[in-house]
């Protein structure tokens, strides 16, 4: 059982605000997380509950959201905390009422994500690895593009996929894909701050219709793997990836380096949630192997 008094007793300590443990509401949407709304009076938490043992990841989500927020660009909410209560770790997040997006909202998001983008350091990756969904994500710095994307991104998620059993024809393109990556990609970007998961779940509009960020897998790298995201499952309209663009043209070549940066995404779907995603993983491959024939 949740030891809301323990978590009740971080936040006080946190914010300096008295907090009582009142009504907590549950709320839908996660597959990894469960999520809450903690409420005393007229003040509200966002709570985010797992095993003790993802603490790490909690602790990673806080650090992304951090960085994002000192980029000024696109609103997230303010992380407040992380710990232990019991056998839970928990992550405490300003509370956000969400609302409906405004005819402007979707291009803004668009010009705000480019904004976001322009927030640049020396090397790809981050200070610290962190998790996509639950699924580690490394990020030691490279100066190499392309030898990032390899390293950190491709071949761990074979790696992961050949330890369940997903070997065979999955391997052999994948491997034949890492080989080729300074092919595919084929331009030499600055190093982006990126949202590094940025489906339409993960985006939201307050109640004025800013867009608001979170659940993030944040490191620095080609801002077009953000922007392919956008479009691997739908959810982002003509409105903002016009406003992307307008505010920062895309290099010839995206569509390839799209397939190539949601691959990524697709294997960590098979990883996560299984078979269901291999023969999309295999397709991509065979697309993109293509390209150089």
């Amino acid at each position: 059982m949740t030891d809301w008094h323990q978590i009740a007793a971080h936040i006080q300590a946190l914010t300096g605000q008295p907090c009582q443990p009142g009504a907590t509401q549950e709320l839908g949407g996660g597959c990894i997380n469960r999520a809450f709304v903690l409420r005393d009076g007229a003040s509200a938490w966002f709570v985010k509950l797992n095993d003790a043992q993802r603490l790490p990841m909690f602790q990673a989500e806080a650090a992304g959201l951090e960085a994002l927020a000192a980029a000024k660009a696109i609103r997230v909410p303010t992380p407040l905390g992380s710990g232990l209560a019991g056998e839970e770790a928990f992550l405490v997040l300003e509370y956000l009422a969400f609302g409906r997006p405004r005819r402007e909202s979707g291009a803004e998001a668009g010009r705000r994500l480019a904004q976001l983008h322009r927030q640049s350091q020396a090397r790809f990756g981050w200070d610290r690895d962190n998790f996509i969904g639950s699924t580690p994500q490394p990020n030691a710095e490279d100066g190499d593009w392309a030898a990032f994307w390899r390293t950190r991104r491709l071949e761990p998620q074979l790696d992961l996929a050949l330890a369940q059993g997903f070997g065979g024809r999955l391997q052999d393109r994948g491997r034949r894909l890492a080989e080729v990556c300074p092919a595919l990609i084929d331009h030499a970007p600055p190093p982006a701050l990126l949202h590094g998961d940025l489906w339409s779940g993960n985006m939201a509009f307050d109640a004025a219709g800013q867009p608001v960020l979170f659940d993030p897998a944040v490191y620095y790298g080609d801002r077009e793997a953000d922007l392919a995201m956008t479009e691997l499952f739908g959810g982002f309209g003509a409105d903002f990836q016009a406003a992307y663009r307008e505010a920062w043209p895309l290099a010839p070549g995206y569509q390839v380096r799209r397939d190539l940066y949601n691959l990524y995404h697709i294997l960590n779907h098979l990883n996560l949630f299984g078979a269901g995603y291999l023969g999309q993983a295999l397709g991509m491959m065979d697309r993109l192997l293509a390209v150089l024939h």
